[in-house]
């Protein structure tokens, strides 16, 4: 029985992945099949290689997944009681969670997928390496085909070939199911919003594949999920308001989305005690508090006088900002992890002078303006979210990689960065994205 619904799984996997990437080949010039071919082989022999024999975390969340799925097969209606739950009871283990546990919700992920993996880890970290890619993927492909005037190599480099977020975003990963989920769920809506009025209706599985992959987002961070839903509805009430002609000057799109967040910080407190501002603080100061208790010995940094109060965030949120984008810098560690980083960060303070030189000199690019305000607010606020809650540099590194694909995008639009890319050959995709994923008819 196990093995013939592993098989079932797996062949209904093939059926749609195989036409779908055949479809794509055609559809792509040379540099983007170059690009499809580097990004999905790196991202799966990354996860592959990586956790075919997981260690620490994902050896510790594999195990829980385990529990589920034995749960599962020998007590279906208990090992739902534990997926719909907070608590794993089985086989004389009993673990316990409280609150929305990313790591209990990843256990569940990886307890479904155990069905088509015959609980091997090593296929797990492909099935999520794979998610991740088509995330990264749709997004690139939708931002080319819906904004042609912007640089279509921006979303291919920054989602699909940036060396860190490909590392991170892969194998027994939170970040590859966060990644893979907010990347997906902004093509979806990039490519209703910016859709022309006469395309074709939306297919009926838009709204529940929209709504799942929302709920993946916000189970893996709900901190970056809520920040991204946020500005995705702002979005949609301002390109709602421009088609029937308002909102049409940047000020007045400023104006809305400012008016949106203002409102929604009143009632966000109203919806969970998580976001009160007394207890969010508390709570982002403990994390920094732990965090800096176990980096001691390794790289990190730290705030000399953080206090949980908003006066403090806000007087430490440049800084935090600065360090999420800039550290560690090189020399900081002789280390290659950091040593690797730090080169990655000088080209992103070289990428940031030459985008602030474009938009100085009146050459930022045509990334729509909306679109563009949502996407710094969402980096910059996760940048300070990150920067003041996580000191160790290491951590910083992961965490900031599903981030860091948006960050790239938005540095790589001016049209400096374009002609550039241009240079190298990657321009436009040949064709239009197949139908089955977000192409236009989808």
């Amino acid at each position: 029985m196990k093995l013939a619904l592993a098989l079932v799984l797996n062949a209904a996997l093939l059926a749609v992945l195989l036409p779908w990437l055949r479809c794509e080949w055609r559809s792509l010039g040379a540099a983007w099949r170059a690009a499809l071919v580097a990004g999905l082989a790196g991202r799966l022999l990354v996860g592959a290689l990586r956790d075919a024999r997981p260690v620490n975390d994902g050896a510790y969340v594999q195990h829980l997944s385990e529990l589920l799925t034995a749960q599962l097969w020998h007590d279906p209606a208990s090992g739902l009681r534990s997926l719909t739950g907070e608590v794993v009871q089985f086989a004389g283990e009993r673990v316990v969670y409280y609150g929305m546990s990313n790591t209990l919700f990843l256990a569940k992920v990886l307890a479904l997928l155990n069905l088509a993996s015959l609980v091997n880890p090593w296929l797990n970290a492909v099935y999520l390496s794979l998610f991740s890619f088509m995330g990264c993927w749709q997004l690139a492909r939708t931002l080319a085909e819906r904004l042609p005037a912007t640089p279509a190599g921006a979303g291919l480099v920054g989602l699909v070939l940036w060396p860190s977020v490909a590392y991170w975003a892969a194998g027994l990963n939170k970040e590859a199911i966060l990644l893979g989920s907010s990347a997906w769920l902004l093509a979806l809506a990039i490519n209703k919003l910016y859709a022309e009025v006469r395309a074709a209706p939306r297919p009926w599985w838009w709204g529940p594949a929209a709504a799942g992959l929302a709920l993946l987002c916000f189970k893996m961070r709900y901190f970056f999920a809520v920040p991204l839903l946020g500005g995705l509805l702002g979005l949609a009430v301002v390109q709602g308001l421009r088609r029937h002609g308002w909102a049409q000057r940047r000020g007045a799109q400023v104006l809305v989305l400012v008016a949106l967040l203002v409102a929604g910080a009143a009632v966000a407190p109203e919806v969970s005690v998580a976001f009160r501002l007394n207890k969010f603080t508390s709570q982002v100061l403990r994390i920094y508090d732990h965090d800096l208790l176990v980096s001691a010995g390794r790289p990190h940094f730290a705030y000399a006088d953080l206090r949980p109060t908003a006066a403090s965030f806000l007087a430490h949120t440049p800084q935090a900002i600065w360090n999420t984008l800039t550290r560690p810098w090189l020399g900081e560690s002789a280390e290659p992890q950091y040593v690797a980083a730090g080169l990655e960060n000088a080209l992103l303070l070289a990428l940031g002078a030459l985008a602030l030189t474009a938009l100085v000199r009146g050459r930022p690019g045509r990334l729509p303006f909306a679109l563009a305000v949502v996407l710094l607010g969402y980096c910059l606020l996760l940048a300070a979210l990150m920067g003041l809650s996580t000191p160790n540099l290491g951590t910083l590194g992961r965490y900031r990689s599903a981030m860091l694909s948006l960050w790239v995008l938005l540095l790589l639009q001016n049209d400096y960065a374009a002609a550039a890319l241009r240079r190298l050959g990657l321009g436009a995709p040949a064709g239009p994205a197949p139908a089955p994923f977000s192409g236009p008819g989808a």
